[in-house]
């Protein structure tokens, strides 16, 4: 069964816990519901962890950044000559309180859960500091992390359709250089039974309110069958240890899946023996709205598919001489293998130039010449085609928490 796939992925987890006497989904998410949707699991994770002065620890220039509260977006102009990955100091910032500052000398890693041997509670963990983990075999990749709300805005401006969040633009997404353990390694040597259905890592953040209800640390579950495929648990970040805001000392990388799956500050994860729960799979991170179930639908776990000029919103474009746009796109459904151009709003479409292999994790570099003739507004738009066949629609489909936009987005421009 393909546990990337949202509705397999529920099915699957479902039906593994069934086969030994639980309960339906329907009735774990309303038990789920009646405890808070997903109590914290008790106990305090190992390694202090102070407040920054603000809720983001790393500079935040204008030129480079668009400031949400304690979320910053990249402005995609300042990819415009970079290279395949996107410089840290440029990488978006996502998170749901502030960035915690941990002492990595006395932080550790805690496994415990019904799905290892001999841990079955927080009390009896097997722990990894981090010089354990240093040691361990590593792995690298290039993957792209996230947000599930990128591109949110454009399901009012472009739709007219009212969501909340955040209003990103198209800027929550980065391709970064990842070097860190398997967690597929790490179970084993936790000592993972066969019974195992979810790992459900917990950050280090301070606990979310919303609503004046305490929802507790950052966590979310991920099938085991996931999570022994390719998730890194990652130390380094473009060749250097993990920066503060993003997840220092340890956070996961879950490859092509939504954000809130890559949880930073890892302090513990537990594994399960049965499906586990918590607000962002059950109140957050799933689809409401028309169309989908009282309960929205099956938690989210792929991304989709997305393109980017490496523009500013409004650049003004010279008349009669040719100017090269460049741009990015990806896909959670694998490697882009084709982006067109259209830049008279949609009337008529030219392929795009690859820039560079595409990478199923990461993304397609891309560029296309262009001479306007005359004077006056245009708009921009690209679309991608995957390895799947999957193309960016015209129109993405709505949800109310504007999660998961893959619409063709519009921009603009003026040629003096």
């Amino acid at each position: 069964m393909d546990v990337t796939d949202e509705s397999a992925y529920d099915r699957m987890r479902a039906a593994q816990w069934r086969t030994r006497g639980g309960i339906s989904r329907r009735g774990l998410l309303r038990m789920s519901a009646g405890i808070g949707l997903g109590t914290a699991v008790g106990g305090v994770p190992a390694g202090r962890a102070a407040a920054a002065d603000g809720p983001i620890v790393k500079p935040l220039p204008p030129e480079l950044f668009v400031v949400y509260g304690s979320n910053a977006e990249m402005r995609w102009e300042a990819m415009r000559g970079q290279g395949y990955h996107t410089p840290t100091d440029r990488f978006f910032v996502r998170d749901h309180t502030s960035t915690p500052l941990i002492d990595v000398r006395t932080w550790r890693l805690r496994l415990f859960g019904a799905g290892l041997h001999g841990a079955p509670t927080l009390d009896r963990a097997v722990e990894f500091s981090y010089e354990d983990l240093l040691a361990l075999p590593s792995r690298s990749i290039s993957a792209f992390i996230e947000c599930t709300g990128n591109g949110r805005s454009f399901y009012t401006t472009q739709q007219g359709q009212t969501v909340t969040g955040s209003p990103w633009k198209l800027g929550a997404v980065g391709v970064a250089r990842w070097r860190g353990v398997p967690l597929s390694t790490v179970l084993e040597r936790a000592g993972l039974t066969k019974h195992a259905v979810d790992v459900m890592p917990r950050g280090l953040d301070p606990d979310y309110v919303d609503g004046g209800k305490n929802l507790g640390k950052v966590r979310r579950p991920l099938p085991v069958a996931k999570a022994l495929d390719d998730v890194l648990l990652a130390y380094e970040m473009n060749g250097r240890p993990l920066p503060p805001d993003h997840g220092f000392p340890v956070r996961l990388v879950v490859p092509t899946w939504v954000g809130i799956s890559s949880i930073k500050w890892v302090g513990d994860i537990e594994v399960s023996d049965a499906p586990l729960f918590s607000p962002w799979n059950t109140q957050y991170y799933r689809l409401f709205g028309p169309g989908y179930p009282p309960e929205g639908s099956a938690p989210l776990t792929r991304q989709v598919i997305k393109s980017a000029f490496e523009l500013p919103w409004d650049a003004t474009l010279s008349a009669g001489r040719t100017t090269v746009l460049n741009g990015r796109s990806w896909s959670g459904n694998g490697a882009v293998r084709r982006v067109e151009v259209s830049t008279d709003g949609g009337a008529h479409w030219r392929r795009a130039l690859p820039h560079g292999p595409a990478n199923a994790s990461g993304w397609l570099r891309w560029e296309f010449p262009w001479r306007p003739e005359t004077t006056g507004s245009r708009t921009l738009l690209a679309r991608a085609t995957d390895a799947t066949g999957a193309s960016q629609p015209d129109v993405a489909r709505y949800n109310t928490l504007g999660y998961l936009f893959d619409g063709v987005v519009r921009h603009p421009v003026t040629v003096a």
